[in-house]
């Protein structure tokens, strides 16, 4: 097996606690949607994540554009909360509302600063990047905020590449911006088959971050549970 000279992540669910965020973020917002008092946090906040990844889903699958995927992010919530439709001119000065609350969110998760500060220190010729689906200006303003685009060189934006994950071209995309071959780059995300999977299948080692205990019978991957059990598995 090649050495791992390179090591990838995912941003949104790896490194960044991305779900929390937008639920804290849609709870906030809630307060400028007249006729949705009282509703409960927790249950709003899963409901908000679960419409989130339908219409993200729909998008990187091509079917729908980034703003029209934001749309329709309001419209399934309004009508889940028995709301009646709004313009399209009403649910983008909301989703904007929304987003000044989700930026003031954004957090890592605990342990991957120290993860990335100990591979620092134990692999310094390692190259570190990042490969996320999304808005490059967005991602790249996530990484600056909490603290991560001085560890990461290499940023690869799906909306700035014109393909996302799990499609095998964004990973060669940031193999070659590493100026390493695929099989001697590491891959983490905390999706199975969006990014462990879909990187090994582009010839890269995967690796599934599965913070929720999910692993199954055969992953097909190495797993760890936390960013802690990264330099392990690399080690190996």
């Amino acid at each position: 097996m090649s050495t791992i000279r390179g090591v990838l992540f995912d941003l949104d669910g790896t490194l960044v606690d991305h779900e929390s965020a937008a639920a804290d973020a849609v709870v906030a917002a809630l307060a400028d949607m007249d006729g949705a008092e009282g509703v409960e946090p927790a249950a709003l906040g899963r409901l908000w994540v679960e419409i989130e990844h339908a219409a993200m889903d729909r998008y990187l699958a091509g079917e729908i554009g980034f703003q029209e995927q934001r749309r329709l992010r309001v419209a399934r919530l309004r009508a889940e909360l028995g709301l009646p439709a709004w313009t399209d001119e009403q649910a983008d000065e909301w989703f904007t509302g929304y987003l000044r609350e989700y930026e003031r969110a954004w957090r890592t998760y605990p342990d991957a600063l120290p993860a990335l500060e100990r591979l620092r220190r134990e692999r310094p010729e390692a190259a570190l990047g990042v490969v996320t689906n999304g808005n490059g200006q967005q991602q790249r303003r996530k990484l600056a905020q909490t603290g991560l685009a001085a560890l990461m060189p290499t940023v690869v934006v799906s909306g700035e590449v014109g393909v996302a994950k799990p499609d095998p071209e964004i990973f060669q995309i940031a193999c070659r911006r590493l100026g390493l071959p695929p099989q001697e780059v590491a891959y983490v995300g905390d999706r199975h088959q969006t990014d462990a999977l879909a990187a090994k299948a582009a010839g890269l080692r995967g690796i599934w971050l599965d913070r929720g205990g999910e692993k199954g019978a055969d992953p097909g991957v190495p797993v760890i549970a936390s960013l802690a059990d990264l330099p392990g598995v690399l080690a190996r």
